[in-house]
């Protein structure tokens, strides 16, 4: 899988070349609920699976091996789909599986809806290579808290075309996570 002949590098991938990428073997993105609503000009909506909240302290050493991530505690949705999240950070999952080739990079923005709710989300690098079901974080900074359905579109992915392919994608701990 390959980004378009002539498509400049280092350029964020327009809606038109994702649309190519979710073709390719792999797709650039997988398990995705409604392409028309997920596509965007400039990136493809990722949806909420799952929200976590955090039980105990993670760690983070000078080696893989001193690393222990947080423990969480899934949260259930209502009867209507939604689970209220009150002030706080939260874990979430998902739904989409993203297999990025080796020249291409992505980075992951909130959707604006949620800014504007007083909500913010932070995400890490995709580095070109990786392959999972991704996770992020989530904090409620509005006092009143706020609520979000299972399957909203809460995070855009943006996508990049590096230089030259990578000659080795990512190889960490969290490739091929939640598939």
């Amino acid at each position: 899988m390959t980004v378009p002949p002539g498509f400049p590098s280092g350029a964020c991938l327009d809606r038109e070349s994702i649309r190519g990428l979710l073709a390719a073997a792999p797709p650039l993105v997988e398990g995705y609920l409604d392409v028309d609503a997920q596509l965007q000009p400039n990136g493809f909506d990722l949806t909420l699976a799952s929200v976590a909240v955090f039980t105990e302290a993670g760690q983070l050493g000078p080696t893989d091996a001193d690393r222990r991530l947080a423990g969480t505690a899934e949260l259930p949705f209502d009867a209507d789909g939604y689970v209220m999240l009150r002030p706080g950070s939260y874990l979430f999952r998902m739904n989409e599986t993203v297999n990025l080739p080796l020249d291409v990079m992505a980075l992951g923005r909130p959707r604006s809806s949620l800014l504007r709710s007083g909500v913010a989300v932070h995400t890490a690098v995709w580095d070109a290579g990786y392959r999972g079901r991704s996770q992020a974080l989530m904090v409620v900074h509005h006092p009143k808290g706020f609520r979000v359905a299972r399957n909203a579109r809460v995070l855009q992915l943006v996508f990049f075309r590096l230089e030259r392919a990578v000659g080795r994608g990512y190889e960490g701990r969290y490739q091929g996570e939640g598939r």
